[in-house]
């Protein structure tokens, strides 16, 4: 009995043990098939994870350098929308059964300048008082609390001296509102295209990377195959070194440097452009009369770049002279005139300024300059140029108030005559 069983434990042992060797006993195209399917097999698990460890990396990339770059716009962009929603409903009007003449009866995007400033009346019609020409702080909380209330009204134009909004301000908040979620449409798109070409390279590199891992699992290159490809390939780098380095330089000045979006307004070697696309190798870039102009991704990482909408609040210098004759009082008077402007637009103005006397020339004049800071950066030049314009007309209107003036110096004429005639 233990003779049995033992001889059946040894018989298990040893067919256990010869096990493996089945594979050897079958027929040599048969095992070179399955060694070749088992390397192939490898190759494509490998090529697998490399894949995955790509498209996990450019999910990375891309999330994080949209949050990085748009998500403060996104919040406003939203927050705005918030506001147009609200203002627009007709659910907290005080008279339910009235029509609405807002937008929230029929759900409607705006897609121009001209349907912002219609959708503006409309809203301003939904929110007013029957009659009224100005929308006051007891229409807005029929529609926000008391602390939206204080994020709201700051947004539109002279509402938060006088507590009212004009119509003016609703359509210039409405236009604008629109304008910077367009740019911010731009952005978003452009910065996808970018992102699906930079995917689009590394996955031709990946693929070229996962064909030579095949082939080296497979047995079809050796080393020394692989070691006459590479010197084929730097004959090629050789010949497109440059390129490559275009393409380099240009993929660190968009997702690392990124200085600019789709719409800011930028200073490049002096002159003032706005971005009006964006690409892996190439920026289009609008000058102040619309002419395109394409500039090297390459050749602008090397370039000064001034950006007015990441800018903070700017400032403004404006130069004058006076005569030299022009009092002490008057002076004082002056820039006490200046500061009472100054704040009396609190939504145009910061209140610190300063009056500096630079230099007297030909002891007949006095240098000025009026350095005061906008409640913006230059992003919007029209709106910088209006404020500006107003203030030097403003300055205008004291110097005549204060018979502030300037006087040439008397020139000496000398006349002689000769030969009966003058010269």
């Amino acid at each position: 009995m233990w003779f049995r069983q033992a001889s059946q434990t040894e018989a298990h042992k040893v067919g256990y043990a010869r096990l493996p060797s089945a594979q050897v006993g079958r027929p040599p195209k048969t095992a070179r098939i399955l060694n070749y399917v088992s390397r192939f097999l490898a190759s494509m698990l490998i090529g697998s994870v490399i894949w995955l460890a790509k498209t996990c990396l450019m999910k990375l990339i891309a999330s994080t350098f949209h949050r990085n770059t748009f998500f403060d716009r996104i919040c406003e962009s939203v927050f705005h929308q918030y506001v147009l929603q609200m203002l627009s409903s007709p659910l907290l009007m005080e008279h339910v059964g009235q029509e609405s003449s807002g937008l929230a009866r029929k759900d409607k995007e705006i897609n121009s300048e001209w349907e912002a400033k219609a959708a503006a009346f409309a809203i301003f019609k939904n929110v007013a008082r029957p009659g009224y020409k100005y929308i006051e702080e007891v229409d807005l909380l029929r529609f926000f609390n008391e602390e939206e209330m204080e994020l709201v009204l700051p947004m539109f134009e002279g509402a938060y001296e006088t507590g009212k909004i004009k119509k003016s301000a609703m359509r210039n908040w409405v236009v604008k509102a629109y304008l910077e979620r367009k740019s911010l449409a731009h952005s978003l798109n452009d910065t996808k295209t970018i992102v699906m070409q930079l995917h689009n390279l590394i996955s031709v590199i990946v693929v070229i990377i996962i064909i030579i891992i095949t082939l080296l699992l497979m047995g079809i290159v050796t080393t020394k195959i692989l070691l006459v490809i590479s010197f084929q390939l730097l004959v090629v780098v050789f010949i497109f070194g440059n390129a490559c380095k275009n393409v380099f330089e240009a993929l660190i000045f968009v997702f690392i440097m990124h200085p600019f979006d789709v719409g800011d307004r930028c200073v490049i070697d002096g002159i003032q452009v706005v971005v009006e696309e964006m690409n892996i190798l190439t920026t289009v870039f609008l000058m102040n009369d619309n002419e395109k102009t394409y500039y090297p991704n390459s050749v602008l990482s090397t370039k000064a770049i001034s950006n007015f909408y990441r800018s903070p609040d700017m400032y403004e210098t404006i130069d004058f002279a006076i005569d030299v004759s022009t009092s002490v009082e008057s002076i004082g008077a002056l820039k006490s005139r200046i500061k009472r402007y100054l704040e009396s637009k609190p939504t145009y103005w910061h209140p610190i300024h300063t009056v500096n006397l630079k230099d007297i020339l030909d002891v007949n004049k006095i240098n000025m300059a009026l350095c005061v800071q906008h409640t913006m950066s230059f992003q919007n030049i029209r709106e910088k140029n209006i404020r500006r314009s107003e203030l030097v007309m403003e300055l205008k209107k004291m110097f005549e108030e204060m018979s502030i003036q300037y006087h040439l110096l008397p020139q000496k004429v000398e006349l002689s005559y000769v030969d009966g005639s003058t010269r």
